[in-house]
């Protein structure tokens, strides 16, 4: 297996990957990009994708597939009960995590669904390294909590700590011990904590956290959504896996996990999701839900077409000149706007280049959602579409007051094989130049706020006309320059 390539030294990663078909974008003025933004109540993602010139709002579901992806397109089995295609997709899986059972739905957060209806019970607590958005609504929607047990390295911006997301194993018993385990609903580890950074999640901590739950009788569920960049970290991070084929990683996840579930609109590059497991009770229990809520057991609400190209994304996932691509890629545009003093998560992560609000805009308070009004801002100034993963992204409490978030982050993402290195300079060049005017940005203030989810669809207002400020220094500086 060859090791990531690089040219010029360290720091220029080469693509292991050409270019055949582009998608022409479109980078509108400064003033028309204000115009839009004001339009999208200030939400990143209520912007239409006509105007943005770069989407870096996420990388789940925009990934370049390959041509073998596109090609086994041609070969699905259109039938409603027992394709063909299933059986592929389902035989992949079996094999990548050596686990009897699959079940397949539209994508993750209908994994979640599913899963939470098995296992949560009002007042029981999952017990996490992290949470992400839709797993939380899922939980606390049937009367569920969450607690977050990561390391406390997980939440610092700045360490040298190879895999910051890993579950505090003393926190983790003395939670059990706290809450008992009758009252336990489910341990979950997320592969690649979304919303702290994309940090990585070692071998030997899944280890012993699965040892704890087999002891306790709890059952171990994980996420796999953003598996790809956590092979590629424990490949590189740790030594007992340097020489060891990653297939031989998967499989050994799969030994430790009661339940796996994914997004394959991350893992696999394609359009959907699924659950497997070795636990024939579980199984047969979540059997009874996909057709309900999903689909027949052998689509669960996806087109078999994108089954084809998930089956074959799954195993290109385990080539680590394609799963290497997206991680180095967020080390290179970090690693550029550290050398400009913009202040970011170290070490670089998976998903994405995370910017730390919190000191991009350390004249705004949480409330004033610093990440969000930096996600706004950026895109005046580049086009780019960022995500805001901090205050905005979390939900009010029942007495309406603030759940002020561990980190107020930019995102970002690195959607696979999508943009090249001259784009990502640009990215740094535009970051740099907001940075050294940050004092500009001003705060949001919401003007329709949902009550679940409100970082999808909720619209804001600015604090002040500090967009127009923002404006009038871009042209001084830039003239007609787009």
């Amino acid at each position: 297996m060859s090791d990531v390539k690089f040219f010029s030294g360290e720091n220029i990663p080469l693509e292991m990957h050409k270019v055949r078909m582009v998608q022409r974008v479109y980078l509108l003025p400064i003033e028309e990009r204000a115009k839009r933004m004001a339009e999208a109540g200030y939400n990143t993602f209520l912007l239409r994708n006509k105007d943005i010139f770069l989407d870096m709002l996420t990388d789940s579901g925009v990934n370049a597939m390959s041509e073998n992806q596109y090609a086994a397109m041609l070969q699905a089995d259109d039938s409603y009960a027992g394709s063909e295609t299933f059986y592929r997709l389902e035989s992949v899986l079996q094999d990548m995590f050596n686990m009897e059972y699959f079940l397949p739905a539209h994508q993750g957060r209908a994994c979640e669904h599913i899963l939470s209806r098995l296992l949560v019970t009002p007042g029981s607590t999952a017990i996490m390294n992290y949470h992400f958005t839709t797993t939380k609504a899922h939980i606390c929607t049937l009367g569920g909590q969450i607690e977050e047990i990561i390391i406390d390295e997980g939440l610092e911006i700045n360490s040298e700590l190879a895999f910051k997301g890993n579950l505090d194993i003393n926190k983790l018993n003395e939670a059990i011990a706290r809450l008992g385990r009758e009252n336990i609903c489910f341990v979950r580890i997320e592969a690649g904590t979304n919303l702290v950074g994309g940090q990585p999640v070692s071998m030997q901590n899944m280890r012993e956290v699965s040892k704890i739950c087999r002891a306790e009788g709890l059952t171990l569920v994980y996420d796999a959504s953003l598996l790809s960049d956590n092979l590629y970290f424990i490949k590189k991070r740790d030594g007992e896996f340097k020489d060891k084929e990653i297939i031989d990683i998967t499989r050994e996840i799969g030994s430790l996990m009661d339940i796996i579930y994914f997004s394959a609109r991350k893992l696999g590059a394609a359009r959907g999701g699924g659950i497997l497991t070795s636990n024939k009770e579980m199984f047969l229990q979540m059997r009874e839900m996909v057709p309900l809520y999903e689909g027949f057991l052998t689509y669960g609400g996806m087109s078999v077409r994108e089954m084809e190209a998930m089956a074959i994304g799954l195993q290109e996932s385990l080539d680590i000149d394609i799963i290497s691509q997206t991680p180095i890629f967020v080390e290179v545009l970090c690693r550029e706007l550290l050398t400009k003093g913009v202040p970011v998560v170290t070490p670089p992560g998976g998903l994405g280049c995370h910017i730390d609000a919190r000191a991009f805009c350390s004249h705004l308070s949480q409330e004033q959602y610093p990440a969000g009004a930096l996600a706004a801002a950026f895109f005046l100034a580049s086009g780019v579409r960022g995500m805001e993963r901090g205050t905005l992204s979390e939900q009010r409490n029942p007495d309406g007051s603030e759940t002020l978030a561990h980190m107020e982050l930019l995102r970002l993402a690195f959607p696979k094989r999508v943009f090249t290195l001259s784009q990502v300079r640009y990215v740094a060049d535009r970051l740099a130049w907001l940075y050294e005017n940050r004092e500009l940005i001003g705060g949001l203030i919401f003007e329709e706020e949902p009550r679940v989810l409100r970082f999808f669809f909720g619209r804001l207002k600015t604090d002040g006309n500090w967009p127009e400020k923002l404006i009038k220094k871009f042209r001084a500086d830039f003239g007609e320059s787009l």
